[in-house]
């Protein structure tokens, strides 16, 4: 018979496996510490958004606190590499073990050179690809100039500008034989050969696997490795929960599932009020309570899917980055803010680093907020400020909570 948990169980396991259910070590946050939380989430999304910071920070930021942001760099630009770029939960930070088996299931062909003919499209990864093999890392730019290549630019879909070699690049990463080495201060990729990158025990399936009429078994085994990874990270949820941590098939997630739990790594439950079809990973933790606090980046994993988002918090959360100004709810960058086993609030940041402020340019309470929502929102406000290296936070009059915010920051 499944395990009957209440939804709080079922927030606790899911708050434990994102590292989110604690409060913050108190001393000095060392290389390791940054290093385990990676391995915890398996995967931190990457975006361009510097509104408030680079994404990819703000998930360690979450869990660690004010962390040196040098330490994660570290991870993905030394040897040997802890993590790496590739297609993941769209761009993202993947650990390098993951990169076979998402080679064999991502398709993210529309990003780069698959509607180009195939024979300009070949002869200019062949001049790419023995370019970097010769040099150092390059980006996009440099590489232009370094193989004199000229065109009309011309505005793509979706806004994209993208000369050839940018398209090939793009390409050539999807296929997995070009790599980032690191990104420069304006957060462009520095491309190079994925064989300089990946550790030498991880190897990458040759392209017989990567074609529709592949080696089956060994995508079936990639999909099984996946979707556990995405379970333990997940803690408890449901197939199609698993399948959108690392974007695989849905069907064929759910086929993992039942494998996974064959093997034992899976088990089914049930949860009151979360009225789907559940598994909880074997190795998840339910604390007794939960008593964390963290600020989430719009693109945090705990907050991915957003249907496990509401069912599980009961928080309809939506990104409004791309929609106008006017039809905008709560704001342009919106960060959902987790208080114990509940998010309580969510606030529009922005860093204004030439005045050296930190903005709160709205903070909304959700209707069941605790009532210490404003004084330990202040304090993690304060908190990120110190980290973002700004000199104090303004708050805004907008949205329901903001005054009491107002207070509690003048309080302190």
């Amino acid at each position: 018979m499944a395990a009957s948990l209440s939804l709080k169980q079922a927030r606790r396991i899911a708050l434990a496996a994102q590292g989110l259910d604690k409060v913050r070590p108190t001393g000095p946050v060392t290389s390791r510490a940054v290093g385990r939380t990676f391995a915890r989430l398996q995967l931190v999304q990457i975006d361009s958004v510097n509104v408030l910071s680079r994404s990819h920070y703000l998930p360690f930021f979450s869990r660690l606190g004010g962390y040196d942001r040098s330490l994660l760099d570290s991870l993905s630009g030394r040897s040997p590499r802890r993590m790496m770029e590739y297609w993941a939960h769209e761009a993202s930070f993947i650990r390098p073990e993951h990169f076979a088996d998402l080679l064999l299931w991502q398709r993210r062909g529309w990003v780069g050179a698959g509607h180009l003919d195939r024979t300009v499209r070949e002869d200019m990864a062949v001049r790419i690809l023995d370019t970097l093999a010769a040099g150092r890392p390059m980006t996009a730019a440099q590489l232009t100039a370094r193989l004199r290549h000229r065109e009309e630019r011309r505005t793509e879909q979706w806004g994209w500008n993208w000369n050839l070699v940018k398209q090939v690049l793009e390409h050539l990463f999807e296929e997995g034989l070009v790599s980032s080495a690191s990104r420069t201060e304006q957060f462009e990729r520095r491309y190079t050969l994925t064989s300089r990158v990946l550790p030498a025990a991880v190897q990458a399936p040759d392209a017989d696997h990567r074609s529709a009429n592949g080696d089956g078994d060994a995508r079936a085994a990639a999909v099984v490795r996946l979707i556990d990874a995405a379970a333990q990270a997940h803690g408890i949820g449901t197939a199609r929960c698993f399948a959108d941590y690392f974007r695989t098939p849905v069907k064929a997630a759910a086929l993992a599932v039942g494998e996974l739990v064959r093997q034992g790594r899976l088990e089914k439950v049930t949860v009151r009020g979360w009225d789907r079809e559940l598994y909880r990973h074997v190795e998840a933790r339910m604390p007794r309570k939960a008593s964390g606090r963290a600020l989430l980046s719009p693109f945090d994993s705990l907050v991915f899917e957003r249907r496990r988002l509401h069912e599980l918090f009961g928080f309809h959360y939506r990104i409004e980055i791309y929609t106008p100004a006017p039809k905008r709810k709560y704001g342009y960058y919106v960060l959902p803010f987790l208080l114990r086993d509940s998010i309580a609030a969510r606030v529009d940041l922005k860093a204004d680093r030439a005045g050296r402020l930190l903005l709160v340019k709205s903070a909304h309470a959700e209707a069941d907020a605790p009532n210490d929502t404003a004084s330990e929102l202040a304090a993690e406000l304060r908190l990120m400020a110190r980290w973002l290296d700004l000199d104090d936070v303004v708050v805004s009059p907008e949205g329901g909570l903001a005054a009491q915010l107002a207070v509690e920051m003048r309080a302190s």
